[in-house]
């Protein structure tokens, strides 16, 4: 088993981006659709046109969000430059909520699923970690998300994320099995690290050294691109 290096691990306070729910800076930035800005509100948003064309949704927290970051400079933002420059008609659908645990977004996974779904982006768990609550509860509730996508007929990429250190090296090792034992129980395709080459990088960070800079948010975007994109090769 390979664990992210300890400066990764110690870096994974960049998923404390996550956990602040603060509404004064938190929001949902959306490419597509509008989420609200915080991990308690799970009601659905004032309605947005939908968007035309199959959908990629990608449920996250405030690293999804792109907080910080102008809307364009999100990752989700720039994964829909890539996908207009080769012509695909699939739009992504930022559904980032800052705060967000794998609690939380299982809560408003429904109308997050509205309309032509065809592939969902499963980047949640980073605020669990933070809180340190339990991984069998990170591993349950990823696995309702995984199983409710999938009877829609939608496939799933589930990205990996890696605990603080401070919860001791039971605590990560636990954690950072969640991931990889989900992708294989449900035959579903791995970001292995969501913030792989920008964690612990403050070049790539922002002054919080929390949420990755616009460098960082493209470095981000490629790690979800070498996943997505044969994903959606397959799908074609």
């Amino acid at each position: 088993m390979r664990l992210a290096a300890p400066i990764v691990a110690a870096a994974m306070l960049a998923a404390s981006a996550c956990g602040s729910s603060d509404d004064s800076r938190g929001r949902a930035a959306a490419v597509a659709s509008v989420t609200p800005a915080n991990d308690k509100a799970a009601e659905k948003p004032a309605a947005a046109p939908a968007p035309a064309g199959p959908r990629v949704v990608i449920l996250g927290d405030s690293l999804t969000a792109g907080l910080g970051l102008p809307v364009t400079q999100s990752y989700p933002a720039l994964l829909q430059e890539r996908l207009k420059a080769e012509g695909s008609n699939y739009q992504i659908v930022n559904a980032g909520v800052s705060g967000d645990t794998s609690a939380g977004g299982l809560s408003r996974l429904d109308w997050a699923l509205e309309g032509n779904v065809r592939v969902l982006i499963v980047a949640l768990g980073g605020n669990d970690g933070l809180r340190g609550l339990p991984p069998a509860q990170l591993k349950e509730n990823l696995a309702a998300i995984v199983r409710r996508a999938q009877q829609r007929g939608i496939t799933v990429i589930l990205a990996g994320m890696e605990a603080p250190p401070n919860y001791g090296r039971d605590y990560i090792v636990a954690f950072h099995q969640v991931y990889p034992a989900l992708a294989k129980e449900y035959h579903v395709a791995l970001v292995p690290f969501l913030l792989d080459g920008v964690a612990g990088q403050d070049a790539l960070n922002q002054r919080d050294g929390i949420h990755p800079s616009a460098e960082g948010a493209r470095i981000v975007a490629d790690n979800v691109w070498k996943v997505l994109n044969p994903v959606l090769e397959t799908a074609k």
